[in-house]
């Protein structure tokens, strides 16, 4: 465990975890808003930028509510971003606390970038795609923040992971992997206007698989698949921390969040293809998809964290422990 000196000398500015989590809390609402920019066909509803039909505030009519409400909180979380790094930079210790707060800021100055080259080209769907890819990079990056500046994070007593197959460092940082694949794809999805050309849910144009297979239907049963994958992965998850871990309340229950958010977001997906691709059933469908990234990157560093020795080395330090004392218990016994 810690010392209390060490953890007293690295101890987090106070404040700095609240505006952490506030910082994260707006990221998850930029994504929010995002997502209904999408979903209302608002994307190129402002034309031109930085500016808004060439001034700072338009005419908040039709589309360009939610564009330029768009452009404000992407405006807010930036400066949120700003103080951060700046507060974390000044008042952090640990070097690589301060080093995640200024990826923080690398990832949201690049994603300002895309977002106006977006714009500007009219939305180019490599570009559309990337710029939702480092939304949730920037995310991950924000929650990374809020979990290093918890009070909590330093006292941690880590130790060596159970020896099993597959680890949970592994299954856990692949689950987080592929959930996030999938979001890339649902993002392509989404930008491709394929999010109903596969009509029906559950099945698919009434069967398993698609009657044929053009880049739509490709990308849209792709995503399908996907959500096979991560409900698998994830649910595997769960059940090797509540096998493995019961007790352990520090990963118990990111897990139960995980499930939840899982069951909801499944939800969401099928009242999405079957209201038509309604505003707020696709809005609420991005924004838990980026809620069921961000637990599982907060429970893999969680797991991360807590484990830090692998489980070969915590078994064969068990085994030696174990035949130390049989040598011990046998000198004795002579």
């Amino acid at each position: 465990m810690p010392s209390t000196d060490n953890v007293a000398a690295r101890r987090t500015p106070p404040g700095l975890h609240r505006f952490a989590v506030t910082a994260a809390a707006a990221t998850f609402a930029l994504i929010f808003i995002g997502g209904l920019v999408t979903s209302t066909g608002s994307a190129l509803a402002v034309p031109d930028w930085p500016l808004a039909y060439g001034h700072l505030i338009p005419r908040l009519v039709g589309g360009v509510r939610f564009e330029y409400g768009h452009r404000v909180a992407a405006g807010f979380v930036v400066i949120l971003t700003i103080v951060l790094a700046l507060w974390t930079w000044l008042g952090e210790r640990r070097a690589w606390v301060r080093k995640t707060a200024v990826a923080a800021l690398c990832l949201i100055v690049i994603q300002a970038v895309l977002g106006g080259i977006t714009v500007l080209y009219l939305l180019p769907l490599p570009i559309a795609v990337a710029h939702a890819a480092t939304a949730q990079a920037f995310f991950c990056v924000m929650i990374a923040m809020a979990t290093f500046t918890n009070s909590r994070w330093e006292s941690i007593e880590s130790r060596g992971e159970t020896a099993a197959w597959p680890s949970l460092r592994t299954l856990a940082a692949l689950t987080t992997g592929v959930i996030y694949a999938q979001i890339l794809i649902g993002a392509l999805m989404r930008h491709m206007g394929a999010g109903l050309a596969i009509p029906d849910f559950p099945l698919v144009y009434g069967g398993l698989v698609p009657p044929e297979f053009t880049p739509p239907i490709v990308v849209n049963f792709g995503h399908r698949c996907g959500a096979i994958v991560v409900t698998t992965l994830v649910v595997w998850t769960a059940i090797a921390i509540f096998s493995r871990y019961r007790n352990e309340p520090y990963l118990v229950r990111p897990a139960i969040g995980l499930l939840a958010l899982l069951a909801l977001q499944i939800s969401l997906g099928a009242l999405t293809i079957w209201t038509g691709r309604a505003v707020i059933p696709t809005t609420a469908h991005v924004a838990i998809g980026a809620a069921v990234l961000a637990t599982s990157f907060a429970l893999t560093l969680r797991v991360f964290h807590l484990f830090r020795t692998a489980p070969d080395s915590a078994a064969k330090a068990n085994n030696w422990t174990s035949d130390l004392g049989d040598s011990r218990a046998m000198a004795g016994g002579r």
